[in-house]
């Protein structure tokens, strides 16, 4: 009698059906969450439709911008779905319905958005339908996986359709929901118009602090050493020791004022940039920020490339200086962190501490939105993360060429 043979390990068991029940169960789910929203669109179409129809007829004028702004919502709830199967973000680019009826109209029917939604909505209504499918599926595939898989040990053939089936409802809209790039060029205009606005008054903001430190500071202690040294010109003569006293007194002045006229220097461009580059800059800040800092500094050292343009080394500096200066004053913590690394799409300054957090970029003080707006300026990214309790971390990602 022959010998049965032995089960191979490597073969699918009853055991290894359930991954595949799991993964069945997950995309009908994903299929049922989708087939509402379908059946919400045949509901919603019927009210685009008399929308439309209104607006043609010059009576409903102000319920279309309403219609698009409802597609907007649910197209958004199908971003999201999608992007929980697939765990891939499904970017928007629409442009603000807002002003009069009439603008608002207009801006409803002219967004590229509009026109991809719509496109989408379409698709929607026949391919929404795929769960449909999935109940047969089920059906036959408990039967055919559960002989075929369960005591055949083959892997299953049937109860994995339905997950493509979601997979491909996910694809489909990810397709037709991807801004176009007329929508993505208008998104970055409109970006690049408020980011330049924002550079010109964080601009025209440093140059009113410049005159106003020249203005108090270096020009007070010029016009005071101008006065001294005109009292001991006239006093030189009758009074000799007066006109000196004056002399010491105006070289203090002198040398207050060259102090004050280095300060500016440093807030316009720090020399220590420019003479020790952006690790060395920052070291030496940390060194002379009051707080027990540490610095790490990962590819921006003097033999690991080249640096990175002036302009994103100053922004990045600024960034580190209002950061640690920002942890001094409200933390409440002696320590903080300065990490600074070279990316592959730029450099990245991130400054923590272990403070008490809760950091409102709209209280007026902390200096972050004058750290967004440098670094805005540059077209790069602020992340502030600072929940009550801490941490407080501010992380800056400036975009250059390497």
């Amino acid at each position: 009698m022959a010998a049965l043979p032995r089960p191979d390990p490597a073969a699918p068991s009853v055991d290894g059906m359930f991954p595949t029940l799991r993964q069945a169960a997950r995309a009908t789910l994903w299929l049922a969450m989708a087939a509402v929203l379908t059946f919400g669109t045949y509901i919603f179409i019927t009210v685009l439709l008399l929308a439309a129809g209104g607006t043609v007829v010059l009576v409903g004028a102000w319920m279309l911008p309403e219609a698009v702004l409802l597609i907007r919502r649910i197209a958004a709830v199908k971003r999201r779905q999608a992007a929980a199967w697939t765990g891939r973000e499904i970017p928007e680019a629409y442009e603000p319905i807002q002003g009069t009826v009439r603008e608002r109209l207009l801006i409803a029917v002219r967004d590229p958005g509009t026109l991809a939604d719509l496109r989408w909505m379409g698709s929607h209504y026949v391919y929404g339908g795929l769960f449909l499918l999935a109940l047969p599926l089920w059906a036959v595939g408990l039967v055919v996986d559960g002989v075929w898989a369960g005591l055949l040990r083959r892997p299953a053939v049937v109860l994995p359709l339905v997950s493509r089936l979601a997979g491909l409802d996910a694809h489909w809209s990810e397709t037709l929901l991807k801004p176009s790039p007329k929508a993505r060029l208008a998104e970055r205009v409109q970006e690049l118009t408020a980011t330049r606005a924002d550079a010109i008054a964080a601009h025209g903001a440093e140059l009113r602090r410049i005159e106003r430190d020249l203005h108090d500071g270096a020009q007070a202690r010029l016009v005071s050493l101008s006065m001294r040294i005109g009292l001991a010109q006239r006093a030189y003569d009758r009074d000799p020791a007066g006109a000196r006293k004056l002399l010491v007194d105006a070289q203090e002045q002198a040398e207050a004022a060259l102090s004050e006229l280095r300060h500016v220097v440093r807030g316009i461009h720090p020399p220590i940039l420019t003479d020790r580059g952006l690790a060395g800059a920052v070291r030496a800040l940390a060194a002379g920020s009051g707080l027990e800092t540490t610095v790490s500094v990962d590819g921006l050292e003097d033999a690991d490339g080249p640096r990175p343009p002036a302009a994103v080394e100053a922004a990045a500096y600024f960034v580190v200086a209002e950061a640690l200066t920002n942890a001094a004053k409200h933390s409440g913590s002696p320590r903080a962190a300065v990490h600074l690394e070279r990316v592959r799409t730029g450099l990245r300054a991130v400054v923590r501490d272990e403070g008490l957090g809760g950091a409102d970029e709209t209280g007026g003080g902390t200096g972050l939105l004058g750290i967004r707006r440098r670094v805005a300026a540059l077209d790069g990214i602020v992340t502030v993360t600072s929940p009550i309790g801490g941490p407080t971390m501010v992380a800056a990602e400036l975009p250059c060429v390497w």
